[in-house]
């Protein structure tokens, strides 16, 4: 071991600038090797009583002897073998703690952390092993576990931008924004040129709906660092929390001309398309989410289909199903069901469903009878062939609640094109009754109109 390094270990400052504090608890490789972080976590033995453990004579003479053992090369184990060997239920917590760091470097968490716990033990208020045991909770992810050490750290007198911000990652990582916010505000007072503060107090604001407060951050954020993704996709998320999703969908388009929209925002693009009618873009923003996935969710393309279907955009639903099922060759048993009732859905708005798609469709009613939507499909079918057989088919699906609507309203216009106005309108009513539209509403009373003129 380096002579460096020993000094680290037994004699180095806590004092410490810490940068990309955030990326570096969730990238070990450059957060917990960095050699400005290990100064300020090896830290000193500090001469305040209240916080340090005392070292006697002959515990110093030890220590001695385990530096002698680190200035060697490869006696690292020696000096632990020291340690270990020197340490009994009396001798001072600067043992634990000095194994405990030794542990670290060589990246033994679990072994590091018993060592530093058992200094807590023996010196309860051991303000750098308590820190230190914290930091290592926030390490392995172990965020509850975490809170106790480093709250009891600040107690202790740790009023550090450090701290205060590890704090606020690890009750934001325990779904406490509140407290999260508290600690990131005074993080970032302490280190206000530290950007993962400012992003951790975004996100906590977020996670407590301060959706402005969040939006004006991230324009900050933006400023400060650049064209950073990360920044713009917590802001369009907070201003769909705002219900401005047309701002969203800025950012999404935005960041999409670089391809850095996530697969996930795609699709949410696709749904703020639809939801303000943007049919075509919305089947565009799904089509992309597709090219892009490596293995894409068959599950969730298939409902974007469905979702265009709704809003009778054929063109565009027929073009991404193509798209899915060329992309997605093997399909399950349970998905191909739904591509046969799509593809016949749209054979049916073109009156092109043949016989075999048909056959198709009365195999799966018979599988399946609760199939609202596909018993629907065959009351299309048949309407221009047998009417009686439709209306069979549409009155078993108005049996089924979710489907009676649709069931009612189709089978009352198969009557009116028959010339059974009468026999329509409580069918049209009915559906106008459940599922209230304007154009049905319109329908409904030419219908009533028709009526009375045919007595």
């Amino acid at each position: 071991m380096k002579m460096k390094q020993i000094l680290i270990v037994l004699m180095g400052s806590i004092a410490f600038s810490m940068t990309q504090a955030q990326g570096w608890i969730e990238q070990p490789s450059t957060f917990w090797k960095d050699e400005q972080f290990q100064k300020a976590f090896m830290g000193s033995y500090g001469t305040k009583a209240e916080i340090e453990p005392r070292i006697t004579v002959l515990e110093k003479q030890v220590m001695e002897k385990v530096l002698k053992h680190l200035s060697a090369e490869n006696e690292t184990k020696k000096a632990i073998e020291l340690l270990v060997k020197s340490i009994t239920p009396s001798s001072s917590a600067l043992f634990e703690f000095t194994l405990a760091n030794l542990y670290f470097q060589d990246d033994k968490l679990d072994d590091a952390l018993k060592y530093y716990s058992a200094a807590i033990t023996k010196f309860p208020s051991f303000q750098r092993a308590l820190k230190n045991k914290g930091l290592i909770n926030i390490r392995q992810g172990k965020f509850e576990e975490a809170l106790a050490p480093l709250t009891q750290t600040m107690e202790l007198g740790a009023v550090d931008g450090m701290t205060y911000g590890l704090l606020g990652y690890a009750y934001a990582s325990t779904e406490q924004h509140i407290c999260a916010e508290t600690a990131y505000r005074q993080a970032i007072l302490l280190q206000p040129k530290i950007m993962d503060w400012k992003l951790g107090l975004c996100r906590s604001l977020f996670k407590q709906q301060k959706f402005g407060e969040s939006i004006a951050l991230c324009d900050d954020l933006f400023k400060l660092s650049g064209n950073k993704a990360e920044y713009l996709l917590l802001q369009a998320n907070a201003y769909l929390g705002m219900k401005q999703p047309m701002r969203a969908a800025e950012i999404y388009e935005l960041l999409d001309l670089s391809e850095k929209t996530p697969i996930n925002s795609l699709q949410t693009l696709g749904d703020i398309y639809v939801n303000e009618g943007l049919l075509v873009q919305a089947a565009a923003a799904y089509q992309r989410a597709l090219t892009r996935e490596a293995s894409p969710d068959l599950s969730k393309q298939l409902r974007n289909v469905e979702v265009l279907l709704s809003r009778a955009a054929y063109d565009v639903a027929e073009r991404l199903l193509v798209a899915i099922t060329t992309k997605i060759t093997v399909l399950p048993d349970d998905q191909k069901k739904r591509v046969l009732k799509m593809k016949a859905r749209l054979a049916a708005v073109r009156n092109e469903m043949g016989d075999e798609q048909v056959k198709i469709l009365t195999e799966i009613v018979s599988l399946d009878p609760l199939e609202g939507e596909t018993l629907i499909l065959l009351g299309q079918y048949y309407a221009s062939r047998d009417m009686e057989k439709s209306i069979f088919y549409y009155e078993r699906a108005a049996a089924l609640e979710a489907f009676e609507a649709d069931a009612k309203l189709r089978q009352g216009q198969l009557l009116v094109k028959n010339g059974k106005y009468q026999q329509a309108l409580p069918l049209l009513k009915r559906a106008l009754e459940l599922k209230p539209r304007e154009e049905v509403q319109r329908y409904t009373e030419q219908v009533e109109r028709a009526a009375r003129r045919n007595g």
